[in-house]
């Protein structure tokens, strides 16, 4: 309890440090999949660790500890964790929760207006909107929506449309949406984590961005069609459910497409593995440790009123009554 309660902070920002670095290294699909786990694991250990801290500061309420039950001045003597540390740890846990209130309500008003907007759009999975302003983003919905712009499309060569049309279908069809929707949960839960959510909308782009390259078959006109759109709809605002295909750095994406493809590397993944693994176990430990802690305040156990009761057996049993004077001693 001493240190592993703390850990989840120290992976949490371990992981905000390395994610950047990682997080492009690696093939799009597996980064965006590892960025989820880490995100969910240590927004749950956040707020676990947080919990154990507050609640050794909230058990020495007498009221509290009256319902237990157990002493607030033995629990006072075997707890590590100061006062002042348990309440600071309970005013996060709280700010955590309003955080992730306030992020949930915003992305559900985002997605109920991107659906709204899809039905009103005209058309099939593609829309295309009389505006001379280049646009093009992808709406999630049920099913999602492709809005391309005139502008967007007299912008683009054939073969680059054909490219920005995977882009934006690849991110409906792997629901790219939900991918960034927790992330940025995770990250009004546990305010270390923001710098995944940076690097996440990178990867979601690049894979975005493979899977473009793999229906054309043409990385290079990827490559093209990314750059014209992104300087096209330079300054343009878009829908805030909405990815677009100018998002994230393009020069890091252009570069990208322009090499090979990368190879998996095992490395990253089993170091994340491994740090989310100890992050796990210490806050077990942690859990078990205030379990214990809690347990050894309690005050033993009240005897039955069996044995308080004097026997009205003379045949049976020696030995004169025990007297609730002796019992509130022994208790």
């Amino acid at each position: 309890m001493r240190v592993s309660v703390y850990v989840p902070f120290l992976v949490s920002a371990l992981l905000a440090l390395l994610a950047p670095w990682a997080a492009p290294r690696l093939p799009p699909r597996p980064a965006a999949w590892a960025l989820t786990c880490a995100a969910l694991v240590t927004a749950g250990a956040w707020v676990g660790a947080l919990a154990l801290l507050a609640f050794t500061g909230v058990g020495q309420i007498p009221e509290v500890a009256e319902q237990g039950p157990w002493s607030v001045s033995m629990l006072r003597a075997e707890n590590p964790v100061q006062l002042v540390v348990a309440v600071v740890g309970g005013l996060a846990l709280t700010g955590s929760a309003l955080a992730l209130g306030v992020a949930a309500r915003r992305h559900l008003r985002a997605l109920l207006w991107a659906r709204r907007d899809c039905e009103r759009l005209p058309g099939g999975e593609l829309a295309v909107i009389d505006d001379p302003r280049p646009e093009a983003y992808a709406l999630p919905g049920a099913p999602g929506r492709i809005v391309v712009s005139r502008g967007m499309l007299r912008a683009l060569g054939d073969a680059e449309r054909q490219a920005l049309l995977a882009h934006e279908r690849a991110h409906l069809r792997h629901r790219h949406h939900a991918f960034q929707i927790t992330w940025r949960l995770a990250a009004a839960v546990n305010p270390l984590l923001r710098p995944l959510v940076t690097s996440g909308a990178f990867v979601l782009e690049r894979w975005a961005d493979e899977e473009a390259a793999a229906a054309t078959g043409d990385r290079t006109v990827v490559a093209h069609a990314i750059a014209r759109a992104a300087l096209a709809t330079s300054g343009a605002r878009h829908h805030p459910g909405a990815l677009a295909a100018n998002g994230g750095p393009v020069p890091r994406r252009v570069r990208a497409l322009l090499a090979p493809p990368r190879r998996p590397r095992r490395l990253p993944l089993i170091a994340g593995a491994l740090l989310l693994a100890l992050c796990c176990g210490s806050l077990t430990e942690a859990a078990v440790d205030t379990d214990a802690m809690f347990a050894g305040a309690m005050y033993p156990h009240r005897p039955s009123a069996a044995r308080l009761e004097p026997s009205n057996d003379h045949g049976h049993g020696g030995g004169s009554p025990r007297s609730p004077d002796t019992a509130r001693l022994r208790r």
